[in-house]
């Protein structure tokens, strides 16, 4: 595995203060590596999006970071995100992380033209700039994704859905940052949309070499898109691998519920089977593994105790860890 390009360590968002703070993200701690693919699955609700904007601090009021390390490895060494000065996180977003955000209609101005939305990205952060080379910049990145550079004048309205997608994966790449988030890019696209932009964007990867974080709650995209799968439930990591172990022998059970509700395009027909119940309330988690009231193989000890994540006991040699009572962490004596 390639060095880290990004750490997070312990962290822990909240919406609201005091005794009535509900606790969205618990406890996370995720690593994403120099030009690896990280996928980031779960359930609508289970703390995905409040990850991605709580470690990039874009949480929108009344949510905050309780506590926690985000660490960013850049050249000249490893930073800590939370701790960062106003000025100084003005200077790190869109330069070293960017994030396409999940609606592109809502996140482009829709009475400016696709040519200034791209072109202020590059003035703000570069103020030594032209206006020439701004356009030529804006030009390339549109050619990048596969627009042509007479769009430039257009309107966000006179876009399709996913042309307007591409043109912010456009402008999270105009200033090539190390990292780029994307929170469901594809969700309201169309199936076929959807492949061509994702092939897109692993062809980007390997020509830039950026490192990205795709959230999305479909699995199946995860599966042949990334290198490695974080699954998140009830705002905590509950399974890690590699893309591939992930869908030949997923351990968590909600993993394996997960997998089970899309069809295999290959192989024997099979019957869908969904996730009995629903995700649980983040004002009132249930008590032990917050999976355990939908899980088929809960035991009487997962109503009780809250699973720690790490290296399967009984998978010792595995590159993988997971948060389940079925597989006790190697080191903790179980």
């Amino acid at each position: 595995m390639s060095e880290p390009v990004l750490e997070i360590r312990a962290l822990n968002v909240d919406y609201g203060l005091g005794a009535d703070a509900v606790r969205a993200v618990r406890d996370v701690d995720l690593t994403l590596h120099r030009g690896e693919v990280l996928g980031l699955a779960g359930e609508s609700g289970s703390g995905k999006s409040t990850l991605a904007y709580g470690m990039t601090r874009l949480l929108p009021p009344p949510g905050v970071v309780a506590s926690g390390e985000v660490l960013y490895h850049g050249p000249d060494g490893p930073v800590d995100v939370l701790r960062m000065s106003d000025a100084r996180l003005r200077a790190f977003r869109w330069a070293e992380t960017a994030i396409v955000f999940q609606g592109a209609m809502n996140s482009l101005n829709p009475v400016k033209r696709i040519s200034t939305q791209l072109t202020d990205v590059v003035a703000a952060h570069d103020t030594g700039s032209t206006k020439a080379s701004r356009l030529a910049r804006a030009r390339e990145v549109l050619a990048l994704v596969g627009i042509a550079a007479d769009r430039l004048d257009s309107y966000p309205h006179q876009l399709s859905g996913g042309m307007r997608q591409r043109v912010m994966i456009a402008m999270a790449l105009v200033l090539q940052p190390e990292v780029v988030i994307m929170d469901e890019p594809t969700t309201a696209l169309d199936v076929v949309v959807q492949r061509q932009i994702l092939r897109q964007l692993v062809d980007l990867r390997e020509r830039l070499g950026f490192s990205v974080v795709f959230i999305t709650h479909d699995l199946s995209l995860l599966v042949e898109f990334s290198d490695r799968i974080a699954i998140m439930y009830g705002g905590r990591i509950v399974e890690q691998a590699g893309s591939s172990e992930i869908y030949r022998t997923p351990l968590h059970p909600y993993s394996e519920g997960l997998l089970g509700s899309f069809p295999a395009l290959r192989g024997p027909r099979r019957v869908l089977a969904g996730i009995p119940g629903s995700p649980p309330d983040l004002r009132g988690m249930p008590s032990g593994c917050a999976f355990h009231p939908r899980c088929p193989r809960a035991m009487e000890r997962c109503g009780v105790e809250v699973p720690a994540l790490g290296l399967p006991g009984d998978q010792p040699d595995a590159d993988r860890a997971v948060a389940c009572w079925l597989h006790p962490v190697h080191d903790n004596g179980s």
